[in-house]
């Protein structure tokens, strides 16, 4: 057996595969986000550890026997959260989350720097760890001074699970910290953040062994001893390893909390001026692009929270049949936008209401904006010398097959939808977890699923979804200067 940990932003999701990789369960541990400012996200590390033994537990109680025959672990967790440790390795303030924005001024200082486009091939980002540690030096110096190391989520559980400092490639890329071409800490940009090669914990790859279950938990859980823990994966990394996403051309689409557009490479091809993410995926010698859009079906979350439904009543209203764009426009920035903007400062907005507009024509202009944000992610990606023609589906929002229509049509490429399964992060963690513990063959473990649909774009609705997805374009600069 082998077991796959994702820690997400709302839960820790703890998954069982056995040998041939059938699913044999899944439980799942529940996490809140404080936000004590605007644009502030945070959680206590704290919260992490008790959601997987929650997770865990559950799956004790109705697979024991199962988990006792765990060989190996992978780990997948939400990226670029700055998880500051004291020389005890304890926490000393709550993690900075990915969706945090207070860094954005310190992030815009590191992105002048020549240096850290040309090493990373990125653009600093607010979210990137980095510009978080700047903060913290600013704001919270007696913090950074104390501070011993940095750690990113899924690493710090990892450290509660091996008592180990380490991390891996994919994750590590989302620091701002990594020269990507190279796969190794960057001596010259820690110094640019006033730390050293010390603070940061050793690197491996997503498929080697990082470290081995401790007894303690190992005999909590009715584990044998040395279980193996893999490097593991950042969570799209993860994503794409669960998805089979893994060889050159491969590309998924994930509707979940954030948007992902990603395309595997199996060379290194920056292009930071597009604003899309290069990064090292988790397996060796391969790369992966990706567009990021901050408020996916977090924007759908968020309509259903002021209307008092539920976000499958909403996509419900709207039925199967694909609709002519309504003049409703939505644009998905409620925490700031990464692709292709880099603007941690604007936010959403709905225009084009009228008297007649009604609860499903607000849910419509969402499920449209937030395909609209991956056309610009495909765009982007485009520019970066990355062409797709079709994409794997993934992630929560992947159930509504109106919001797959929507989006094969906004960007002309086919939607090709698994059989049911689960093939996301806590999967492809389960399939880095037997690969570390058995050295198996990557490629041959990470393998796509069964295709169930296809879906194409609506040919007769693609005129009035380019003219919607212009009218889309023309609004961010529009509110970007009444709210500058």
């Amino acid at each position: 057996m082998y077991l796959g940990l994702d820690l997400g932003t709302s839960g820790v999701k703890a998954l069982l595969i056995d040998e041939s990789q059938r699913i044999v369960a899944s439980a799942t541990g529940a996490l809140e986000v404080s936000r004590p400012h605007a644009g502030w996200s945070e959680q206590d590390p704290a919260q992490w550890i008790a959601a997987t033994e929650e997770a865990i537990s559950a799956l004790k109680s109705s697979h024991g026997d199962a988990l006792a025959a765990v060989r190996g672990i992978g780990l997948s967790g939400q990226m670029h959260g700055a998880t500051l440790l004291g020389e005890d390795d304890k926490p000393l303030r709550p993690c900075i989350l990915w969706n945090d924005t207070r860094s954005h001024r310190e992030a815009a200082e590191l992105d002048a720097d020549p240096r850290f486009r040309e090493i990373t091939g990125n653009i600093v980002f607010p979210g990137f760890t980095a510009p978080k540690l700047v903060w913290v030096q600013r704001n919270e110096p007696e913090t950074f001074s104390r501070t011993a190391k940095v750690l990113l989520p899924k690493d710090y559980l990892r450290l509660w699970l091996t008592g180990e400092h380490i991390s891996e490639m994919s994750d590590a890329a989302g620091t701002a910290w990594l020269d990507v071409k190279e796969r190794r800490w960057s001596a010259d940009l820690l110094e640019a953040t006033a730390l050293t090669e010390g603070h940061m914990p050793r690197l491996v790859e997503g498929t080697e062994r990082a470290g081995t279950l401790r007894a303690e938990l190992a005999g909590r859980w009715g584990m044998g001893s040395n279980v193996v823990v893999a490097g593991g994966a950042g969570d799209n990394a993860a994503s794409a390893c669960g998805a089979g996403t893994v060889k050159p051309g491969a590309a998924f689409v994930s509707l979940g909390t954030s948007g992902v557009l990603f395309a595997s490479n199996a060379t290194y091809l920056p292009n930071p001026e597009s604003a899309v993410h290069t990064f090292c995926h988790a397996l060796p010698n391969t790369w992966h692009q990706m567009g990021v859009i901050l408020s996916a079906t977090d924007s759908l979350n968020w309509l259903a929270g002021i209307t008092g439904a539920t976000p499958s009543d909403l996509t419900r209203e709207l039925g199967e049949e694909l609709k002519t764009p309504s003049g409703v426009t939505f644009l998905p920035y409620l925490s700031g936008e990464r692709t292709p903007h880099n603007d941690a400062i604007i936010r959403g907005s709905f225009t084009g209401l009228a008297h007649r507009t009604d609860r499903a024509a607000l849910t419509q202009a969402v499920v449209e904006g937030v395909a609209f944000a991956f056309r610009d992610s495909l765009e982007a990606l485009r520019q970066a010398g990355t062409e797709l023609s079709s994409v794997t589906a993934i992630g929560g929002g992947s159930r509504s097959t109106y919001w797959l229509k929507a989006i094969a049509t906004a960007l002309g490429v086919t939607v090709e939808v698994p059989a049911e399964g689960d093939f996301g992060a806590a999967f492809g963690a389960a399939r880095l977890g037997l690969i570390a513990a058995e050295g198996a063959d990557p490629l041959a473990v990470c393998t796509p699923p069964a295709i169930a649909a296809v879906i194409e774009p609506d040919a007769a609705l693609r005129p009035a979804f380019e003219e919607e997805y212009r009218r889309y374009r023309a609004l961010y600069p529009a509110i970007r200067g009444a709210t500058a």
